[in-house]
């Protein structure tokens, strides 16, 4: 069997079990096969032939998964984007030489196009000679220039190819232009759970989904589960199916994990870890209530090197289509996560472009963050540095209110609640107040540029 048929195999043996959960339709892995079958038919009738770079443009539907699927079982270079149109999408096109286009609305309803397309990459000819699928995944651009990473699809799906697990009813909250919405993909139904979709990612509509179709896992942001906590919305709706809350993409704040422990005690909640350049590990995580993790597991090799995480991967990508390759001669990715070490136990504490120096001295964001979200009247924090002609740079918080507040009393206020809790040159600033999220469409922090937007 190709190396690429052994997920329809695989899917065949769930055949009356439900697959996916969409608009509250119920979709068994036997309508899923049969669909991926007719869109194999409906990309061989447009003629786009095996190794050619499809976009994709739609979110979460039967349709687009099943396409997905499609194109990878007939070895082209997928390039997963979201429905809403962005200014970064044509780029993004140019950038993986995309020669054909699927657009998605939201009807469902699907258009061909045929964009033109340059001359191919040679990693993309490389996967070609291989008679492999790709997969081009583009960073969130959240600490500065978008980058596209070039996967081996066939190397990305072995993991699950290998083993066998329990599959869960799990929440599709994670997008499938993220490293961590392919894997929500491929994990779920390649151990024959059920995928569930909600029409929006607001804290409520998630807790009704919950509740109404029995999610067991939810595979999230630190961003989102903040968001929750803060607009009580769990309290109102019976999530006694949860079992397991898995979060990654960017640092957890303490305070915050803390109160996720004490509000959903029965969860279980896991740290994930996980790069488009590497793909998803499969951390172990010292118990619920900590940010100590094992990183690692088969596949994967770790080494820190002056206090940086650095991963060696079997799945790691061949490399990026628009910049040169971060890999070391040996392989090697220095990952820019700077952490603590205690044994085989790390804790991530933020990229090491993300730190913050003060005359010197160091200040995560996330300690920052993890302090102003006990404040009363916070409901979401991003810290970052700022230039300063004396220390080289102070800190700066960024801070959205619950509700309103006189800006400068909210100031005074964060400073004193700062004094006894943090160091004196960890305390910010700069306090700037903003009444719009303080996070990208991927439920993450954005720190490249926060004066300007945010979604």
């Amino acid at each position: 069997m190709p190396s690429h048929d052994w997920l329809l195999h695989r899917l065949r043996g769930f055949e009356h079990e439900e697959a996916i959960i969409w608009q509250d339709e119920r979709i068994p892995y036997g309508h899923l096969i049969r669909e991926i079958q007719r869109w194999q038919q409906v990309v061989s009738d447009c003629g786009i032939r095996p190794g050619e770079c499809v976009a994709i443009h739609g979110d979460y539907t039967p349709d687009v998964c099943a396409l997905l699927l499609a194109l990878y079982r007939r070895a082209c270079m997928v390039v997963p984007l979201s429905s809403t149109p962005e200014v970064h999408h044509a780029d993004f096109e140019r950038r993986a030489n995309v020669s054909a286009r699927f657009a998605f609305d939201e009807t469902g309803a699907w258009s061909l196009s045929r964009p033109e397309a340059g001359s191919l990459h040679p990693l993309v000819r490389q996967l070609q000679q291989l008679g492999a699928p790709g997969l081009v995944l583009f960073s969130s651009g959240s600490t500065g220039e978008h980058k596209a990473s070039l996967l081996n699809f066939d190397k990305l799906t072995q993991r699950f190819q290998r083993a066998t697990r329990h599959g869960y009813r799990t929440l599709f909250f994670l997008l499938l232009y993220h490293i961590g919405g392919i894997n929500t993909l491929l994990h779920t139904l390649s151990h024959g759970g059920t995928l569930i979709t909600a029409p929006n990612r607001r804290p409520e509509t998630i807790c009704q989904t919950i509740e109404r179709h029995r999610v067991q896992l939810l595979p999230t942001t630190p961003t989102f589960l903040n968001m929750l906590l803060i607009s009580e919305a769990y309290a109102a709706y019976d999530l006694s199916s949860l079992q397991l809350v898995t979060y990654g993409t960017e640092p957890m704040p303490a305070s915050t994990l803390r109160h996720l422990a004490k509000v959903f005690p029965q969860v279980r909640l896991k740290q994930t870890y996980g790069l488009s350049e590497v793909g998803i590990l499969s951390p172990r995580s010292q118990d619920s209530g900590s940010l100590w993790v094992q990183v690692g597991g088969e596949g994967y090799e770790t080494k820190i090197v002056d206090q940086t995480l650095w991963i060696r991967a079997e799945t790691a990508m061949l490399g990026y289509l628009n910049a040169p390759s971060p890999f070391d001669a040996d392989g090697w990715l220095n990952t820019g996560d700077v952490v603590e070490q205690d044994g085989e136990y790390l804790r991530i504490l933020g990229r090491r472009s993300e730190i913050i120096n003060v005359g010197g001295e160091k200040v995560y964001p996330a300690e920052v963050e993890s302090v102003l979200l006990e404040m009363e009247n916070v409901t979401d924090v991003m810290v970052q540095g700022r230039a300063n002609p004396v220390t080289g740079q102070v800190v700066m918080a960024h801070v959205r209110p619950e509700r309103e507040e006189d800006p400068d009393a909210l100031r005074r206020r964060i400073r004193r609640f700062c004094k006894g809790r943090l160091a004196a040159y960890k305390i910010p600033v700069a306090i700037k107040i903003h009444h719009e999220p303080l996070h990208n469409s991927r439920f993450k922090k954005s720190r490249a540029n926060p004066e300007v937007s945010f979604l």
